[in-house]
């Protein structure tokens, strides 16, 4: 995931899948549903109590919650076969995490009867012959001009993984140095969350045990759902909607599912900065250090960082306000090294 900016999910599926049905689900948009056509992109915020709770409390002049990106990248594919289009291969590389939407319902605009994991062990093998030539071809390169010999070294033994059909996400740091490769965007070393798209008689029900381990064994995520079910819910006024998941048997919209999926995926985490002016929710990785994270709020803070003053969320919730927490001796002060954690509300002192 890039250090900057908003995560951006890809949601990528075969023809038929239901994954502008999803897109649509997720953001709120009316995307039109059907085949090919333009990437789309729709930006929500993350719902978050812990942060709508600060803000209810501080009373700032703008709330800003974290956002997430939903790109529903068309299902583009070479003429005659199910192969991925060089142009949506393109635009999947751009994304910090792919959404594969597997069909588990009848479909009467296709002839096939559904196959989630076919089209699983298709999308993976597509993704692999992919990834295999863009080491091929800078390996040949390599060849013709002096090059970093670890790079070169690193390279090779991808392409015997991948030559095995091995996506990348099941290898290790011992086998695969991510720093060095970063500018490769890979596709099988991707976050992958495989969401089973059910029909609306088993809309609910959790997927079947086989199928969630084999796609567990690929190094995927499992979520299932039926887009057209959750699709029609996102319309809804929202005392409408609570109704309406309840009749359901569900206790919270698609949205809230999916964005903690990606984000346990992504393995992500959420710190706040809080004043009169901004009460602000921001994403960073796990292991992020406070003086990176100060640095996502501005550069200035990452350059001239002194010192955190932190307080999580659970202690800021105890005593109601910034002052009081202080006068209850509960605010920690972390050096440049400390490892934020989920819920740190944090204030940085600097000097540049």
């Amino acid at each position: 995931m890039r250090k900057v900016s908003v995560v951006r999910i890809g949601l990528v599926g075969f023809p038929g899948s239901g994954k502008t049905t999803l897109f649509n689900a997720l953001t709120g948009l009316d995307a039109p549903v059907g085949f090919g056509g333009d990437l789309r992109v729709g930006a929500v915020k993350v719902p978050d109590p812990r942060l709508d709770w600060i803000s209810a409390a501080v009373q700032p002049r703008k709330t800003t919650h974290a956002e997430v990106v939903f790109c529903d990248v068309p299902g583009e594919y070479a003429a005659g076969r199910r192969s991925l289009s060089d142009k949506a291969l393109r635009q999947i590389r751009e994304q910090d995490a792919l959404c594969l939407v597997l069909r588990d319902f009848d479909n009467p605009a296709l002839d096939e009867a559904p196959d989630p994991l076919g089209e699983m062990y298709a999308f993976v093998s597509e993704c692999v012959l992919a990834d295999l030539d863009v080491v091929e071809r800078r390996l040949q390169r390599m060849s013709k001009e002096k090059s970093d010999l670890r790079e070169q070294k690193q390279l090779e033994e991808i392409k015997g993984k991948l030559e095995e059909e091995v996506p990348l996400r099941l290898l290790g740091s011992e086998v695969v140095h991510r720093n060095l490769l970063r500018g490769y965007a890979f596709l099988t070393d991707k976050p992958l969350l495989a969401v089973l798209n059910q029909s609306e008689e088993k809309s609910g029900g959790d997927p079947p045990v086989e199928f969630a381990r084999e796609i567990e064994r690929g190094g995927a995520r499992v979520l299932a759902l039926c887009a057209s079910i959750e699709s029609e819910i996102s319309r809804l006024d929202p005392d409408d909607q609570a109704d309406f998941l309840e009749d359901m048997g569900m206790s919270e919209p698609v949205l809230h599912r999916f964005i903690r999926a990606s984000h346990n995926l992504l393995d992500v985490i959420s710190f706040f900065t809080v004043s009169k002016e901004e009460v602000r929710a921001w994403t960073i990785r796990r292991g992020t250090s406070a003086r990176q994270a100060a640095g996502r709020v501005h550069s200035d803070m990452e350059r001239g960082f002194i010192r955190a003053e932190i307080v999580p969320f659970e202690v800021f919730e105890k005593h109601g306000s910034w002052s009081a927490v202080k006068a209850a001796n509960e605010m920690r002060v972390e050096g440049a090294g400390y490892v934020l954690q989920d819920g740190d509300i944090m204030q940085v002192r600097f000097n540049v």
